[in-house]
């Protein structure tokens, strides 16, 4: 069944991301915005200098409204800045990850045609065969110190403006206010590409303003208007923090404090000391690796209330020590790229632990079969949602967007699911994922689970494989907590723990103890890299 939400969100109140921006902006004033690497950013700091940014691009450039713009940064406060000025010059943001290859950068900066770009200093050298073979007119780079003190721009082949040269020269300009609506293109978030080139997912600017009107309603009073302090670990070009940090969190009031290198545990724990934070978004990985830290067990956690997990489903053992070590449950939600992201999250403090919540506001969720037909309750599907979050399509492939989208509007995810009586998810598995022992249907969620449970695993992560008799067998690739010195007899042990939970088809066939699996940027582990 189709669950409709019985309350409706307000869409009248911006008439567009510009309108948010500038109004929270005039809202809040003083208070601080964003937090990075020690400097404290106030709304009225980060208007100033956004409208700086989009003078800049209007009188230095040749860009005109709707063009695109790639931002290719960490979490720092230039991200945001650039961000909004370009929102405000009525571009077109393509959220592009630091990490991409030259083959990745130049596929996506062709793909949405983008005739500028901001990117890391650190990553000029890469730019070197890219630039060339893109349609880039414009290159702005910023060392991540520049807004502390500015620093020495490393030579490139190409020409690149300092991002302090442009807000300086911006300074002496005049800003030309922008009229967007709510239909306009705002953002292409381009998809993971896992199963072969990326896609733009084309977010409107409606879209956005809506899921974050949903996210707030879903948090309810745990969201204090102008009072929250929100850690920001997750990168903000991937289209959950940004929703969090750069809309939400913004719109609010509430300052984020971002982290570029979550990566770097004493330093993301020092930072989080300094603040008496009320909210953090992790996952799996970073919520165990934090717990593990006795300096992170230190910390003072009397005033978070909010912690969200998202991209990866939740695991039980993340969620006790975590639990057990701040005091605070973990609200698990579910999105994508496509739907601005969120779909559906539990409310805090009244999470169903191993499930993704209900539908946020004005969302409307339908399991189907193979058929794109309604399965009944209790048996699983894919997962399909329409609502005011669901992108317009993929950019400029019409064919890619039919095929995800049903004859009656519903955008379907690939993630295969299972609804509860009362009005619950769970994702069993992405559809791609799925394993198929036998004629049975195996979900490697499940099995990394059970695997998770068992003391000597630190992490794992579960693929199929081809197998001669069976079609697929089950694989496991292991992280152990310590050395072992008798890998068999813990090889046995697993198997002995695995059988007493699950059933024969779904006991891996296969055990690889590696020292670290590999991982996305957001520390979401790869399975598709296990595959190879």
């Amino acid at each position: 069944m189709a669950y409709d939400a019985d309350t409706s969100i307000d869409l009248t109140q911006y008439s567009s991301l510009i309108d948010l921006i500038e109004s929270s902006a005039k809202r809040y004033g003083d208070k601080t915005a964003y937090v990075c690497l020690g400097k404290a950013t106030s709304f009225n700091e980060i208007e100033r200098d956004s409208r700086y940014f989009a003078a800049y691009l209007q009188h230095h450039t040749e860009l005109q409204v709707g063009d695109r713009i790639a931002i290719q940064l960490p979490n720092i406060t230039q991200f945001v800045i650039a961000a909004y000025g370009a929102i405000r010059a009525g571009l077109v943001l393509v959220n592009t990850n630091p990490l991409y290859t030259e083959r990745e950068l130049i596929h996506q900066f062709n793909d949405s045609g983008a005739k500028a770009l901001v990117v890391l200093s650190d990553l000029l050298p890469t730019l070197n065969n890219v630039v060339a073979n893109t349609q880039l007119k414009t290159v702005v780079a910023t060392h991540a110190l520049d807004l502390i003190t500015p620093q020495q721009q490393p030579h490139s082949e190409f020409e690149t403006t300092a991002f302090t040269v442009a807000l300086a020269q911006g300074s002496r300009l005049n800003f030309a206010p922008v009229s967007t609506d709510l239909a306009s293109l705002a953002a292409l978030q381009y998809t993971g590409g896992t199963t072969g080139l990326s896609k733009g997912a084309m977010l409107s600017h409606r879209n956005l303003i809506a899921n974050a009107m949903q996210i707030k309603s879903r948090l309810g009073d745990r969201l204090v208007q102008g009072e929250e302090i929100f850690v920001a670990p997750l990168p903000v070009y991937h289209i959950y923090a940004f929703m969090v940090n750069l809309v939400l969190y913004f719109e609010r009031g509430g300052c984020s404090v971002l982290i570029p290198n979550p990566r770097d545990i004493a330093s993301l724990i020092n930072t989080l000391s300094e603040h008496p934070f009320t909210g953090f978004a992790g996952l799996n990985t970073l919520f165990v690796g934090l717990c593990h830290q006795p300096e992170f067990k230190a910390l003072d956690f009397s005033h978070l209330k909010v912690t969200i997990s998202g991209g990866t489903a939740l695991t039980q053992a993340a969620a006790t020590v975590w639990q057990t070590t701040t005091g605070c449950t973990i609200s698990e939600g579910y999105g994508l790229s496509e739907t601005s992201p969120v779909v559906s999250l539990n409310a805090p403090g009244h999470e169903q632990l191993g499930t993704i919540g209900k539908p946020v506001i004005e969302t409307q969720v339908k399991i189907l079969d193979l058929n794109d037909q309604e399965v009944s309750l209790g048996e699983t599907g894919e997962l399909a949602v329409k609502g005011p979050q669901v992108m317009s399509g993929y950019w400029q492939k019409p064919e890619e967007t039919a095929k995800v989208m049903t004859k009656d509007g519903y955008f379907k995810t690939g993630d295969i699911a299972i609804a509860t009586e009362d009005g619950f998810h769970k994702i069993v598995d992405r559809k791609k994922d799925m394993i198929i022992v036998s004629g049975f249907n195996v979900y490697p969620n499940e099995v990394e689970e059970v695997l998770a449970q068992h003391e000597a695993i630190l992490e794992c992560a579960v693929i199929g494989v081809e197998d001669e008799h069976t079609g697929e067998a089950v694989k496991a690739a292991i992280v152990l907590r310590a050395a072992s010195h008798d890998i068999e007899a813990t090889k046995t042990d697993i198997l002995a723990h695995c059988r007493a939970q699950l059933t024969a088809y779904k006991i891996p066939k296969l055990i690889d103890f590696m020292p670290a699996l590999p991982k996305s940027t957001v520390g979401k582990i790869l399975r598709r890299e296990l595959r190879k």
